[in-house]
């Protein structure tokens, strides 16, 4: 049977290695300095930046097809959301979820009227830049939550948001690896037509192998049920997030999802490196909360 995935391209290779080693050692370093005062606040300034090149993304990608999303409504709506979750604490709420969205409607739609030089796409226009605020707002706002949980243990937030990027990242990996060498089997040809059922299975099998780790080193406190739970939910959304990535590039006809914008060196774009993480916070956050008592 032909194979769904290239074979392994090392020179790229040696580009994704570099670039992720630069970000790990800034991210593990953020990570080890948790609990000071200002880290809470460099982790925002990274997310809000995230959402700018995320967003940006978006509407180069709605462009492509002849849309006009506003970048500047989607990223403050966005950051509107990443507001609500940096402010809350407790049964504190300064920025509720429905002044977010109040100022959304207000901003997005009204907006429009005087700043939309395409009002015939006016519906899809609005709709897309809606997406973009909810996708990159909610999902890389619960990173920040979660960055800001507190538990038993010392550093509770970056435990949890190491653990999220090693589950994932462990996952991308061997789906990469497994699906290059072994991949027989489409997942989603009309999709994605490289990923392979045999990537996918090395996917969970990655994060098994990352929320086994996570148990052993900074999270002792995850019991077995925890590990497998957590690879498998982490797992399954994550992969299911790409896919919905790769189906707006390919509605789009582009390739990454910068579409001609900057990329992150053999990356792609910032949509390309948070499609998974965008919906596994959720999941994580989902599961602490109802399974593990967070508030």
């Amino acid at each position: 049977m032909e194979r769904t995935t290239p074979k392994v391209d090392t020179k790229n290779m040696t580009v994704r290695v570099t670039t992720a080693l630069v970000f790990g050692v800034f991210f593990f370093s953020l990570l080890w300095f948790g609990d000071q005062p200002w880290a809470p606040w460099t982790f925002l300034a990274v997310m809000a930046g995230a959402i700018v090149m995320g967003m940006r993304e978006m509407t180069l990608i709605a462009r492509a097809r002849g849309f006009n999303p506003s970048l500047v409504a989607g990223v403050l709506v966005a950051w509107g959301f990443l507001g609500h979750f940096f402010l809350s604490t407790g049964h504190q709420d300064p920025l509720p979820l429905w002044l977010v969205l109040g100022f959304g409607a207000f901003i997005i739609h009204f907006g429009a009227l005087f700043f939309d030089g395409k009002l015939e796409e006016a519906l899809p226009s609005q709709a897309i830049t809606w997406l973009g605020a909810l996708y990159l707002g909610l999902g890389l706002g619960l990173q920040l939550k979660l960055f800001t949980l507190q538990g038993s243990l010392p550093r509770t937030g970056s435990r949890l948001i190491l653990s999220l990027f090693i589950i994932t990242w462990f996952g991308d990996t061997a789906a990469y690896f497994v699906g290059s060498f072994f991949g027989k089997h489409k997942l989603a040809p009309r999709v994605s037509p490289k990923k392979s059922w045999e990537g996918a299975f090395g996917n969970l099998g990655g994060n098994l192998l990352g929320a086994f780790l996570m148990q052993v080193t900074v999270c002792p406190e995850w019991t077995a049920v925890d590990i497998v739970a957590l690879a498998l939910l982490l797992g399954t959304v994550g992969q299911l997030g790409d896919l919905v990535e790769s189906t707006w590039k390919r509605s789009a006809g582009v390739k990454d999802s910068n579409a001609g914008g900057v990329s992150i060196p053999g990356h792609g774009g910032m949509l390309d490196r948070v499609d998974s993480l965008v919906f596994a916070a959720p999941a994580l956050y989902a599961y602490l909360h109802f399974v593990k008592g967070f508030n």
